[in-house]
């Protein structure tokens, strides 16, 4: 049987965090309330990369994922209010600690030299931004089909009031820090 991370988090993380920051209620322990996947594209080939950007999100997190768009121009990046110059896809609830449990356990073990993730990616509030620059280390995608190599920033956003919280209850729930 397998115990997902919903669980884990209920009747092992929520005591464990208790303990070690000595909150006295269930409720003050910081939760993860959803994990958001962002790409970015160039504006060469835009529509092809755009396409394609999407699809990989989309397969890869089993969610629909959707363009997002310039708030205003920018003459320097050649860019204009409107234009799609992204997708992101946010993951809440089950869909959330599933991914979650692909990137920890299969995904980021196929990174070429891994030896954990950075600590250096908390914000101050709890919250952690990863990137990954390349999408061939998600074994949904099947790499025959890819064209364009597409990068991606994996936020983590929390309850967490400080970095050492969000720290620790990402560590709980299995991510691979640098030691």
């Amino acid at each position: 049987m397998v115990v997902s991370l919903n669980d884990t988090y209920k009747n092992e993380i929520v005591g464990e965090m208790m303990k070690r920051f000595g909150y006295k209620n269930v409720n003050m322990v910081p939760k993860l309330s959803k994990i958001i996947l962002n790409s970015g594209i160039s504006t060469k080939r835009e529509r092809d990369v755009l396409t394609e950007a999407l699809n990989t999100l989309t397969t890869i997190t089993g969610q629909k994922a959707v363009a997002t768009k310039a708030r205003k121009s920018c003459a320097g990046f050649k860019i204009r209010e409107g234009q799609a110059i992204g997708a992101k896809v946010t993951l809440r609830n089950d869909m959330m600690f599933d991914f979650m449990t692909r990137l920890i356990h299969t995904a980021l073990p196929r990174v070429r030299d891994f030896r954990g993730i950075k600590k250096n990616g908390f914000d101050g509030f709890g919250n952690y931004t990863m990137g990954v620059s390349d999408q061939s280390i998600f074994t949904e995608l099947d790499l025959d089909k890819i064209k364009y190599q597409i990068g991606m920033n994996i936020s983590f956003v929390t309850t967490a009031k400080t970095d050492e919280e969000g720290r620790a209850l990402l560590e709980l729930f299995g991510m691979p820090f640098e030691k």
